[in-house]
Parts: C-alpha cells; sequence; structure tokens
C-alpha cells in the first residue's frame, strides 16, 4: 500500500504532468489566438473604458456650464434663491465623487456616481422650470447661449451612456462566456465584469429644456 501511495503522490507532483498542463494552455490560447478569441477580452475591456471616459467627459462639460447659468438666472430673479443654491450644492456633491479606474467594476463606488449626477440632474431640472416665470431672463442672449449648450450636452451625455452601456454589455458577456471566461481567468486575471447605468424614467430621452 506504501508503494501506491508513493505513487500516486508521484502522478500529483510529476514535472512531466505540470510541464504537459502549461503546454495544454499554451497550445489552446495559441490555437484560439489565430481567430482573434485571445485579444477579445482586452480590446472588449478597452472600448468600454473609452465609453466610461466620454461618459465622464460629458457630465463635465454640463458642470462647467452650471456656474454660468446659475449666474446668468441669479440676475434676474435673486429670489429664487433656495432653487439656486440646490443646483449650486448639487454640482459640488457630484463633483466631489472620487472617480477612478476602480469606479466600473465597483458597484458601491458607481452607485455614488450615478446617484450624484442623478441629484444634479434634478436640480437643474428644477432651475429650469423657474424660467419660465421670468420673460426677460428666457429672452436674455446669454441664457439663450447657455440654454442651446446646455440643451446639446443633455444629448452628449444620452448618447455617451448609451453607448457605454453597449460597450459594457459586450465586454460583460465576453468575460462570463466560454471562452471568454477561461481567457480572462489565465490571461487577464484583473479582468473584471462592469457596472452599468440602470434605467431611469424616460432616460432613453435627454431632459426636456427648451422654453
Amino acid at each position: 500500500m506504501g508503494t501506491t501511495l508513493t505513487a500516486g503522490a508521484g502522478r500529483r507532483t510529476s514535472p512531466a504532468a505540470r510541464l504537459f498542463g502549461v503546454l495544454s494552455v499554451i497550445l489552446v490560447a495559441a490555437g484560439l489566438s489565430g481567430c482573434g478569441a485571445v485579444n477579445r477580452v482586452p480590446t472588449l475591456q478597452e472600448q468600454a473604458k473609452s465609453a466610461w471616459s466620454e461618459v465622464q467627459n460629458q457630465y463635465q462639460r454640463r458642470a462647467d456650464l452650471i456656474p454660468n447659468l446659475v449666474e446668468t438666472v441669479k440676475g434676474y430673479a435673486q429670489q429664487e434663491k433656495d432653487v439656486l443654491i440646490g443646483v449650486t450644492e448639487a454640482r459640488a456633491k457630484a463633483s466631489s465623487v472620487k472617480v477612478d479606474a476602480s469606479t466600473v467594476s465597483d458597484p458601491q463606488k458607481f452607485k455614488e456616481y450615478q446617484d450624484a449626477q442623478n441629484q444634479l440632474s434634478g436640480a437643474l431640472g428644477r432651475l429650469l422650470v423657474t424660467v419660465e416665470k421670468y420673460p426677460d431672463l428666457k429672452s436674455n442672449q446669454n441664457f439663450l447661449a447657455l440654454q442651446s449648450q446646455l440643451e446639446g450636452t443633455e444629448n452628449r451625455i444620452a448618447v455617451a451612456r448609451r453607448d457605454y452601456i453597449t460597450a459594457v454589455q459586450a465586454y460583460n458577456t465576453e468575460v462570463r462566456t466560454i471562452p471568454g471566461r477561461w481567457i480572462a481567468a489565465i490571461l487577464y486575471p484583473d479582468a473584471k465584469p462592469m457596472e452599468t447605468f440602470t434605467a431611469t424614467p424616460n432616460a432613453d430621452r435627454p431632459p426636456n429644456v427648451k422654453f
């Protein structure tokens, strides 16, 4: 019986067996590489990251427009103090949320980012509604220019979010299904599924900011 155990132990630790396993992985990887499967995981990951960068870029563009918008409205509607403060505070909160490479794969961080942006959208919507009370403000050239820029930005945000969702869906499908799952486990162990935006009412179209 002792001989049997020794032989079994030898089989488990045999250098030849380990070499065979390594060679098998290499051969499988080489075969998959021929059809581009090996590069598919990092390719889809980079596409999703690029789409995420565009989402951030458009949200930042919106944030950059808000101070001038608030100042313009303030000049005509100082009595709307609470609404103006709400927008300013929501912008500050959205800007303070730290975003790094781990955000897209961390559910809590991603939700914090999305919630902050949604709060800013709500505050901004309330501000724009107040403009209906002030005909002079609605005809102000500076306000009209800001309104046009904001409308364009909201459209870009909607498109950027849609493109990100599509890119993440393709990437997540790849790293969760075979052979992508195997390839990621062997060659790209840091490739984790990414978070995506949750649907909100009317999320398929940008907020209406026309007057």
